[in-house]
């Protein structure tokens, strides 16, 4: 799995900067010699009520969606969040999901001197020149017309045929190393690969097949033309790997040689790159930035009448519905999808593991469930960076748990603004060790990233932004729906504030986030781990009708999404917590569990985390919720018009 940002690219242009952040993640699932099986994107704009905001929404998720359907590959999951400070600098962060198993495994190490460089794929032209300077430049207001040169542009039906080829190749077991041509192109390839092996390369440059007359030598080492592999292939394989090629109507080039000597490319007879490989792939400065801490923030509540506040809440982008976005895509090619876009996290069918992994209720498994949640919380890490990191983390694996699956693996998208500002560096630090620390609590090892800086324009920087990826897995591929039943009792597990009116702090909340003010964030689960286990034993239990995750909005939208036209709610607020704080108060690590046998959940949580029984399903399709002296009362039509606010404003 791994992950990346295509961030000033979709500023300029949304469509190809999209689009191509999807090509270029898919093709880094390539080089592993894995086959891509699920896409997620993670998206955050301006404002929603700013008109260049939803321009770009439209433009990135039509990027999105035509290079995602056009090669086939699902896009099954995601986020879609919107903060003023994104007005001058999107966020584009996609995840690739693809299956491999050892005997397959492709490395980005350069093996042996002597075996041939093979640039394969789409042909090479001036597009995206520049590209990975621009992305680490702040935008500046004319970017959209200045910088448009630097946006590549694919071509989703060559990535296609790629991937098929790639899949080819790896199985005849004609490639030694392989490394998509990103950023820096051919240069930054093709170096990297030799430097990782600790070898060198002779590249003869006019080997290259180009699309466009008159390229210099510095062009073909920098352009981003897309659709394009770096192979390494032992002299013997290089015939085959061009018949490959030939089939699939892609290009084929010998560019040159493994050595054991400098990176040396050469250009028409002269001599024009030789340097250390070393030096180029891994050779970058270590600077330690200055930083400063962000301060906490103190308790400065609003006043808000709380029927008003709930509606306001539910309806408010960040939190509605976002099935505008995912109705877009094609979740389903494949037919791997069990769980589709919606729900807490998606769930594929690995059903080659059938047999592999434990059974599900005293028979053998008909596969392995591969659980998959994306996304990050702007509000959480503006407010306080480090605690909601680690929160992002939490949620993330408790989306998870909420199917059923137990956390494997995951992948982060590390995004900040301008690191010379000691401010944002500050914050770009909270986010790290704040990941760094609830992925070691919860033992999920982070196995890839990307980092994405000068995030910065004349609006000022993003809010720190740390997108994770996360997967998990369990027996089988069935899991419980986030909606409820008509039956059964509705508890909510792990609210350290339930019963707590000190313990319930709004600090990161959408609450705030629409009436103003601030607070210091949730306090989080001491055992997270153990929180979160329990959660997914519980999901799998046959007693267990529904579970949903509550985070973003809190109690209030967790509540209002679990309702239906054929299954309503009626449920009371704990006591001894001000119902404010109770409905919007956004600590992760809580679950709504709708369940035939309380007792049982009761069991499985004792001694890990809180249980509390909110009250029961109904069959008339209403939400009750007694909240000391109110009570908000509503049905699943009002509801689901609220929290149409995207497709009612963009279709």
């Amino acid at each position: 799995m791994g992950i990346e940002s295509h961030n000033h690219p979709s500023y300029v242009d949304p469509f190809d900067g999209a689009a191509t952040g999807v090509g270029g993640i898919v093709r880094d699932t390539l080089s592993m010699g894995a086959y891509p099986i699920a896409l997620t994107d993670s998206l955050y704009f301006g404002d929603f009520d700013r008109e260049h905001s939803r321009y770009l929404l439209e433009g990135v998720v039509e990027g999105i969606s035509h290079y995602g359907n056009c090669i086939g590959v699902p896009t099954v999951g995601g986020s879609v969040d919107f903060h003023e400070d994104y007005e001058g600098n999107p966020l584009v962060n996609v995840a690739c999901v693809g299956l491999v198993d050892a005997d397959r495994l492709v490395t980005a190490e350069a093996q042996e001197a002597g075996n041939k460089l093979v640039l394969f794929g789409n042909s090479t032209g001036r597009d995206g020149l520049g590209g990975a300077s621009f992305a680490s430049e702040d935008l500046d207001e004319d970017a959209e017309t200045e910088d448009r040169p630097a946006v590549q542009v694919g071509d989703p039906y060559a990535e296609k045929l790629l991937i098929e080829a790639n899949e080819e190749l790896i199985e005849e077991g004609l490639i030694e190393s392989a490394r998509d041509l990103g950023a820096a192109g051919l240069g930054g390839a093709s170096s990297e690969l030799v430097a990782k092996g600790g070898l060198g390369a002779d590249i003869e440059l006019t080997e290259v097949h180009e699309r466009e007359p008159n390229m210099t030598a510095l062009e073909y080492l920098l352009a981003e033309s897309q659709e394009r592999m770096c192979y390494e292939v032992r002299p013997e394989n290089v015939d085959r790997v061009r018949e490959i090629a030939e089939k699939f109507d892609l290009g084929c080039s010998v560019i040159g040689e493994v050595t054991e000597g400098n990176y040396t490319c050469t250009f028409e007879g002269e001599t024009v790159v030789d340097v250390d490989a070393e030096f180029l792939g891994e050779g970058a400065p270590m600077n330690d930035l200055p930083h400063e801490e962000p301060e906490p923030q103190e308790r400065d509540l609003p006043d808000a009448d709380l029927a008003e506040a709930f509606k306001a809440v539910i309806s408010a982008p960040s939190t509605a519905s976002k099935r505008w976005v995912y109705r877009q895509y094609d979740h389903e090619v494949g037919v791997r999808t069990s769980v589709a876009p919606g729900d807490d996290a998606a769930v594929m069918a690995i059903r080659e593991a059938a047999g592999d992994e434990a059974s599900v209720d005293g028979d053998a498994a008909p596969g392995v469930g591969l659980a998959i949640s994306a996304g990050a919380a702007p509000n959480w890490t503006d407010a306080a960076p480090y605690e909601g990191a680690r929160a992002v983390a939490l949620e993330n694996a408790t989306n998870l748990a909420a199917k059923g699956a137990a956390p494997l693996a995951a992948v982060d998208c590390l995004n900040g603004g301008n690191p010379e500002k000691p401010d944002v560096y500050g914050g770009f630090k909270g986010i790290v060790d704040g990941l760094a620390d609830m992925c070691s609590e919860l033992d999920v090892p982070v196995v890839g990233g990307n980092v994405s800086l000068y995030n910065d324009s004349q609006h000022g920087p993003i809010p720190p932004t740390p997108t994770l990826a996360m997967t998990g897995t369990k027996p089988g591929y069935d899991a419980p729906p986030l909606s409820v039943d008509a039956e059964g009792e509705l508890l909510l597990v792990g609210d350290l504030a339930a019963g707590d009116d000190a313990g319930a702090r709004l600090g990161g909340s959408e609450f705030l986030a629409q009436f103003g003010g601030t607070d210091r964030f949730p306090e989080l689960p001491d055992e997270p781990g153990a929180l979160v286990s329990a959660l997914a034993a519980v999901a799998d239990q046959d007693a267990t009708l529904a579970v949903h995750d509550v985070s973003h909005g809190g109690l209030a939208v967790a509540l209002a999404e679990m309702v239906t036209d054929d299954a309503g709610l009626d449920v009371a607020l704990p006591e001894g917590v001000d119902p404010t704080a109770a409905l919007f108060h956004e600590q992760p690590g809580r679950a709504l569990v709708q369940t035939t046998d309380p007792e049982a959940v009761e069991a499985a949580f004792e001694g890990v985390a809180p249980v509390t029984r909110l009250g029961a399903a109904t069959d008339d399709g209403r939400l009750s919720i007694s909240a000391g002296e109110t009570t908000i009362v509503t049905d699943a039509d009002a509801i689901a018009d609220w929290r149409a606010v995207i497709e009612r404003e963009l279709d």
